[in-house]
């Protein structure tokens, strides 16, 4: 196997490859992001002021939270491509690409003469990747499409929240990073076609589409079961203990035994083994008719200890559980017990943030930190690229 001639170190998997990132906020930006993990050369075409997101509820610098979560480790080049000059640009670009990523509205890259139809017949092998709202034919494909509307009209809101309240969305942009994801796997097996048939493709992403597939067991048990998933907050509507949250002396854990086998092993580890045969718990029928009974039951029994050594306990029992942490605590967890799950990735104006990183390893390819463009970072040495 080829190594790098520094250290022995594996080169990464995408190293070599171009992609062209005309993406906004999230979708295609996080593909992009993904890319540029895996090594690919990324270049981030932004219009004159900057990609949205840069200072999408922000107004300190350049790199705001959504621009900084989904664009590390690439290269900004400004292009209006309104200018004939910076459209002839943009074409090189594209001329010398692997990949293209884009999440304009419909029409929106045609009227550039950037359409998926007129580069690939230009470029067949060029990967052109798209993510729209709501299809990319029918009536619906001309719709704008955002992360919340998804949500909405594919149910999902339908199943999230209390029973007694309103409809609740997923408290972040589940469907356009989980778009995001859909369109780099996409691209990824388009590559390894290509490697194959030398052909490029088209390879097209819609946020609804994601989201229905997101709720592919949902689907599954309406048809199944002829009834419509509902609301009930935490834990599962057909399975108890799943989900459920119990408090304990000092914070809350989650937990999920519904199989006999593992309740059995609860009530075992809580000191309290007759619960499996308490006509109120003794199957999974009369738990979940009986759930508050027996959330307070196995409160009771955890109320001497704290969230964490309550985990232990269960975990070392063989139950599922987990300490329910706000997102602070959370991140000082991850950066005392797996920091190297993170990366840091530095900004212009020399701030630095640790973050998740490509939750994926290859062989033994580190996982690299990175720094955020600024706006046009790289736009003369990218220019003078495609002048050669």
């Amino acid at each position: 196997m080829q190594t790098l001639e520094t250290g022995g170190q594996e080169p990464a998997a995408l190293a070599g490859l171009r992609v062209i990132d005309f993406g906004q906020f999230i979708a295609a930006p996080s593909a992009g992001q993904i890319l540029a993990d895996l090594g690919a050369d990324v270049i981030k075409v932004e219009p004159p002021g900057g990609d949205a997101s840069r200072r999408s509820g922000w107004q300190l610098d350049e790199c705001g939270p959504m621009f900084s979560a989904y664009n590390r480790g690439k290269r900004s080049i400004v292009l209006d491509l309104r200018d004939a000059e910076d459209r002839g640009v943009a074409l090189a670009l594209v001329q010398g690409a692997d990949v293209l990523l884009q999440n304009a509205r419909p029409g929106v890259m045609e009227k550039y003469g950037l359409g998926a139809s007129q580069l690939r017949e230009q470029f067949p092998k060029l990967i052109y990747a798209s993510v729209n709202g709501f299809g990319h034919s029918g009536p619906a494909a001309s719709r704008p499409g955002l992360d919340i509307a998804a949500q909405a009209e594919s149910g999902m809101m339908s199943m999230n929240g209390d029973a007694h309240a309103d409809p609740t969305r997923v408290g972040f942009t589940i469907v356009d990073v989980l778009a995001g994801r859909t369109l780099a796997t996409g691209v990824l097996a388009a590559l390894v076609r290509r490697s194959v048939s030398g052909q490029g493709a088209h390879v097209m992403v819609s946020l609804i589409d994601v989201a229905s597939d997101a709720l592919s067991q949902q689907w599954a048990e309406h048809q199944l079961y002829d009834t419509l998933p509902s609301r009930c907050g935490n834990g599962q509507p057909a399975l108890a203990p799943a989900a459920d949250v119990i408090g304990t002396e000092e914070g809350k854990i989650v937990l999920s035994a519904y199989l006999q086998e593992h309740f059995a092993r609860l009530c075992q580890c809580i000191g309290k083994p007759e619960l499996a045969q308490d006509p109120r718990f003794r199957d999974n029928a009369a738990r979940v008719a009986n759930r508050t009974a027996l959330r307070q039951v196995l409160a009771d029994a955890l109320s001497t200890m704290s969230a964490e050594q309550a985990c232990v306990l269960l975990n070392e029992a063989g139950v599922v559980s987990g300490v329910v942490r706000d997102l602070g605590e959370a991140m000082r967890h991850a950066e005392a017990h797996t920091p190297e799950r993170l990366v840091s990735v530095s900004s212009p104006g020399n701030r630095m943030l640790r973050m998740p990183a490509l939750p994926v390893t290859i062989g033994q390819a580190l996982r690299a930190d990175a720094t955020l463009p600024d706006l046009d970072q790289h736009g003369a040495a990218i220019r003078a690229e495609v002048s050669r």
